[in-house]
């Protein structure tokens, strides 16, 4: 792996998109400073009258906008390499800031509230770009508390979010891997190696080595990451207490906008109606390998061993521009600056973030992807589902107040999924050749389907049941937590996978579990989107306006409300099924297929 100072600066992204230098994202922060100084002396104490309410709003939306923008820029700086001590620090003190200005315009919402109901309507009436976030306040009244406790509060926010830098810390710059042996022969390890090569190698006496030797490594550290996640969890439960929920997932939930029936109903029906179709995946990717046994270590495998397209990052742009151009001349455009205005850092590095995000500063004319380009396919699919981030981001900006784009988890992930569904459907068209045709399903089935609907899917019923320990006034510790992953995967995979020592350590490898009940929302958006790329499939422009239309919408409406937008209704558990069906139909066609080539 490489040093971050030894990465070519093409595979970089330009952070001065945001700022020249640090220098200007620190006065920025001096300029919100200010500004949370002028609420305090302007405000504090005078908020009793609807236009006092709505100009302390849209005071505190431009403090707000400054600080999260200049957070951002130390993050992202960060998120390339946590072995940098500046980086750390500037991150650490970028955080500092916005805990500070939180605490001191913590009045603010208090002082609202306290405010007589007809004042709060005419503030809602006569707010403009405040109306909605003045709604969502009043909403959140009744779990309101005392000012001087909210200040409190705020004040600790910082300290709150320590259990995810502990974890990021340990798994991005405290671990490091040794080489293993296999025949003689050594391979070097590291976490991004491991989850973007090691994972879908083919030969199978290295994959499974790199998944013992990865597990077996991750495991010295599984204690301090079970102390710093049952030190989250807890923490929500005491702030689920303190604001007077009747348990942990409604606190979750609230802010959401989602009925914990929609949540439950994700888990519960994915568990049960998806598996068997998993199940008859997983046996058509041993049989294609020729495996012995299929393990937890052989699920990332591509259905084709031998077919494994490889695809240039300059050759990337132009199948994802073509790919998306049902979206528009405006949308491929974006593609376009992405590509060319370095918004993507896509280099490997020792001390990168694993995974991939996008991240899009309100204000600013470009987002930000963090991704490990290996020259698969497979990248390409990545690269086109966070542009969707890119472009959901785009459009609410454009159309939206600053507190109107904090669009909801629950559909958070659609805009990136449909892009997924979009090339799929544009690959799968290009050629009717039987092993094409197998390889297009197959990655939308490996990667898309099972990254949404398996691995987050699973993590999310891992999640609920520490949780419901949590909530039910428990602590979760290491044993605790492979124990319960464990039967997750037993209960999904049923004797189909051996779940090979290692398997129940998964808990440890993701950084969702500390964005709340993240996990869940990654298939109940996918549900959207294949309802929603059905219709554009059926009724072309028509259902492509209306999800346009959805995306600038931003948090505006509900989950509900936004499905709506986009012609689907997930108030019923139709659109789940459908998927699910989906899926099914595709695992179905692509066994069809693997007939039809072996003869």
């Amino acid at each position: 792996m490489m040093k971050r100072s030894e990465v070519p600066v093409e595979k970089t992204w330009d952070l001065s998109l945001i700022y020249k230098s640090p220098e200007e994202a620190w006065a920025d922060a001096d300029r919100a400073r200010s500004l949370a100084d002028r609420l305090e002396h302007d405000y504090k104490g005078r908020l009793t009258d609807s236009k006092q309410i709505i100009d302390c709003l849209h005071l505190y939306e431009q403090m707000s906008m400054l600080a999260e923008k200049s957070y951002i820029y130390f993050s992202l700086k960060l998120e390339t390499d946590y072995s940098d001590a500046e980086s750390a620090a500037d991150e650490n003190k970028a955080q500092s800031i916005l805990t500070d200005l939180q605490t001191k315009t913590s009045f603010i919402e208090s002082e609202i509230l306290e405010a007589d109901g007809s004042i709060l309507e005419d503030a809602v009436e006569d707010g403009g770009s405040v109306s909605n976030y003045l709604r969502k306040m009043l909403r959140r009244k009744p779990h309101v508390l005392k000012p001087e406790t909210e200040k409190a509060l705020s004040a600790l926010g910082e300290f709150m979010e320590s259990p995810y830098q502990v974890y990021n810390q340990a798994k991005l710059s405290d671990m490091r891997f040794d080489d293993f042996d296999v025949d003689g022969k050594k391979y070097p390890l590291g976490y991004s190696l491991f989850e973007d090569e090691y994972e879908y190698e083919k030969d199978t006496e290295v994959r499974r080595a790199a998944f013992r030797h990865f597990s077996d490594k991750i495991k010295h550290y599984e204690n301090v990451t079970a102390a710093a996640y049952n030190a989250y969890v807890c923490r929500d439960k005491r702030l689920a207490d303190l604001r007077g929920f009747d348990n942990v997932f409604d606190y979750l939930l609230f802010e959401e906008e989602v009925p914990r029936e929609l949540y439950d109903r994700q888990i519960d029906v994915i568990m049960d109606k998806l598996a068997p179709h998993m199940r008859k995946y997983a046996e058509l990717i041993r049989r294609t390998h020729g495996l012995d046994k299929m393990t937890f270590a052989d699920l990332k495998l591509p259905v084709d061993p031998d077919y494994d397209p490889r695809v240039s990052y300059e050759d990337a742009e132009k199948y994802i521009a073509d790919g998306l151009s049902i979206m528009g001349t405006e949308y491929v455009d974006m593609v376009h600056k992405a590509f060319r205005e370095r918004w993507i850092d896509y280099a490997s590095n020792d001390g990168k973030c694993t995974g991939g995000f996008c991240e899009s500063p309100y204000g600013v004319p470009a987002s930000f992807i963090l991704l490990q380009f290996q020259g698969r396919m497979s990248d390409v699919f990545t690269l086109a589902h966070e542009l969707g981030h890119a472009g959901h981001f785009k459009a609410c900006n454009e159309a939206q107040g600053y507190f109107d784009v904090d669009v909801p988890m629950y559909y958070v992930e659609s805009p990136s999924t449909i892009n997924e569904l979009i090339m799929t459907g544009h690959l799968a068209k290009s050629s009717d050749e039987p092993r094409l045709r197998r390889w297009v399903l197959g990655n939308m089935v490996g990667n898309t389907y099972y990254h949404n609907c398996v691995t987050h899917l699973l993590e999310a019923a891992y999640q609920r049941e520490v949780y419901k320990i949590v909530d039910a006034g428990g602590s979760v510790q290491a044993e605790t937590l492979s124990g319960i992953y464990k039967d997750v995967l037993r209960r999904f995979w049923g004797d189909t996978v051996e779940l090979t020592d290692g398997a129940e350590l998964t808990w440890m490898r993701q950084p969702h579990y500390y964005m709340g009940l993240y996990s869940y929302s990654y298939s109940a958006s996918l549900t959207i989107s294949t309802a929603v790329y059905k219709r554009m499939m059926e009724e072309g422009q028509p259902a492509v306006d209306d999800w346009k239309a959805a995306l600038k919408a931003g948090c505006t409406v509900s989950p509900i409300g936004f499905a709506k937008m986009a012609g689907v209704d997930i108030s019923t558990e139709k659109p789940l099924l459908d998927m699910i069906e989906h899926v099914g139909s595709m695992i179905d066609e692509m066994c069809d297929l693997t007939d039809m080539i072996e003869k």
